[in-house]
């Protein structure tokens, strides 16, 4: 004998209708043109002049890596030794050593930096091919062609809310973009708004907060466009997800409650 035989049409009834009515609180619909990055010319050959790039200089409390060689490798190890790796508790994303970071030579507040027998290099302000340079004039009282490489290892920048993977993430390069970054963090969810992404950015002691808009192709044209070192990008849900998380936490108990009357009565017709 089933057991659903023996339940009451009207409980029937309004099991259907409250699951229907759980499913519909729940489910929110996005707009396509929501989604849609870079919105605009439909032509499938457009051009746009590139109005801005960015070159990082070198600041106040900056690491750098510095890489020397020269046809003498015992003179090359005594400044490529701040470069050895050591462990860290320092999570970073892609792009990075896994925890693993270099010591690397830090840029005090007068903006030099202190390599053995060479002694203080001042280096804030210049880029780091111009450094390198710099650098390489010094050495050569002490090496015989001496080559210099340096990279700036805490250029990163912070990607939270809702992305695939948040995270902070490492540029060795130093130079990216927007999309770039967030490409590394995986996309933005389907909950992600597009239209109002927050960039937070520091420097020369001021913080700005702008807002970019990724559904149109004016995002080239903002100075928000390329990354700058210790950005932080913040991706706000859109008013759907926030409605479809308070309607399931206040839909929560009722679904609860309604679990448990069946439960319930069917442990009594089993009786």
């Amino acid at each position: 004998m089933k057991i659903h035989r023996f339940l009451p049409v009207r409980l029937l009834v309004f099991l259907s209708l409250a699951y229907m009515a759980i499913l519909g609180g729940t489910t929110s619909c996005v707009s396509p043109q929501s989604i849609i990055y870079f919105q605009g010319d439909t032509a499938s050959i457009s051009k746009a002049k590139i109005q801005q790039s960015y070159v990082p200089v070198i600041e106040s409390n900056d690491m750098l890596s510095i890489v020397v060689g020269s046809l003498n490798q015992e003179a090359n190890a005594i400044f490529n030794s701040a470069n050895e790796y050591a462990t860290t508790s320092t999570s970073y994303g892609s792009g990075s050593s896994s925890g693993r970071q270099p010591f690397g030579y830090l840029v005090d507040r007068d903006g030099n930096i202190e390599l053995p027998l060479v002694g203080k290099i001042k280096v804030e302000g210049l880029t780091t091919p111009i450094a390198a340079d710099t650098i390489r004039g010094r050495l050569q009282m002490y090496l015989k062609e001496p080559s210099v490489n340096i990279k700036n290892i805490n250029f990163k920048v912070s990607v939270l809310g809702e992305v695939n993977r948040p995270a902070v993430y490492v540029v060795p390069d130093e130079k990216i973009t927007l999309p770039e970054i967030l490409s590394l963090a995986g996309d933005l969810t389907i909950y992600g708004r597009r239209n109002n992404v927050m960039i937070i950015r520091e420097e020369k002691g001021e913080r700005q907060y702008a807002r970019v808009d990724l559904t149109s192709r004016k995002i080239f044209e903002s100075p928000f466009y390329y990354m700058h070192k210790n950005d932080v990008v913040y991706i706000e849900p859109i008013k759907a997800k926030m409605n479809t998380t308070d309607r399931a936490v206040q839909l929560a108990p009722l679904f609860v409650s309604m679990v448990t009357a069946l439960a319930l009565l069917i442990y009594r017709l089993r009786l």
